[in-house]
């Protein structure tokens, strides 16, 4: 072993915290790096920069009419797109609000169901029961619903009239809910709720 100087206990003390000082900036920038980057997502979700593009589909509609319905019809409209199905317990709450709501508006708000993973029969005597008017396609096999990301029901999707998703409701739908989300699809800031 050397011999142990002063200077030289110094010297190796004044690299050691120049060492500390370097891992303390380089801490601080990888601190900073993800903060600025967290700020950058923050910026570039649904709703800040450009809301998601809703997912074109065409299902045959509930019943024997031999009609489709798809999301082209609605082609410049704002349009609310509500997933059920009759087995949903929740869906059983909100289908009659969503009848209400359709049958006050006469029609000037668009709004279409899409019952998935169903019997026909079930769906048919679920939206009769709830006097259900507004349109409603049928889709047993879930295609547009996996188009969507819908994995529970229901959901519903409030839509621009250039069709871009600009709400998302998880569950049962309340008053306040499709005033909120009319508010946003249609661009009027008076109804908008909190």
């Amino acid at each position: 072993m050397g011999q142990r100087t002063w200077a030289g206990m110094a010297g190796r003390a004044g690299r050691l915290v120049s060492r500390h000082k370097l891992a303390a900036a380089i801490a601080g920038l990888c601190a900073a790096a993800a903060v600025a980057g967290i700020a950058w997502a923050g910026l570039s979700s649904p709703g800040a920069a450009a809301d998601p593009a809703a997912a074109a589909f065409s299902l045959p509609a509930l019943g024997p009419s031999g009609h489709r319905i798809s999301l082209s019809e609605y082609a410049g409209r704002p349009l609310i797109v509500n997933f059920f199905a009759s087995w949903c317990t929740p869906c059983q709450q909100e289908t009659p609000l969503l009848a209400k709501f359709y049958r006050a508006e006469h029609g000037q708000v668009a709004l279409i169901g899409l019952d998935e993973n169903d019997a026909a029969g079930s769906a048919l005597s679920f939206t009769r029961a709830h006097d259900v008017s507004y349109p409603v396609g049928f889709d047993p096999e879930v295609i547009a619903a996996s188009a969507y990301g819908v994995d529970a029901l229901p959901q519903t999707f409030f839509l621009n009239a250039s069709h871009h998703i600009v709400d998302r409701v998880f569950g049962a739908l309340t008053p306040a809910d499709i005033s909120k989300g009319i508010a946003l699809a249609t661009g009027s800031r008076a109804d908008q709720a909190g």
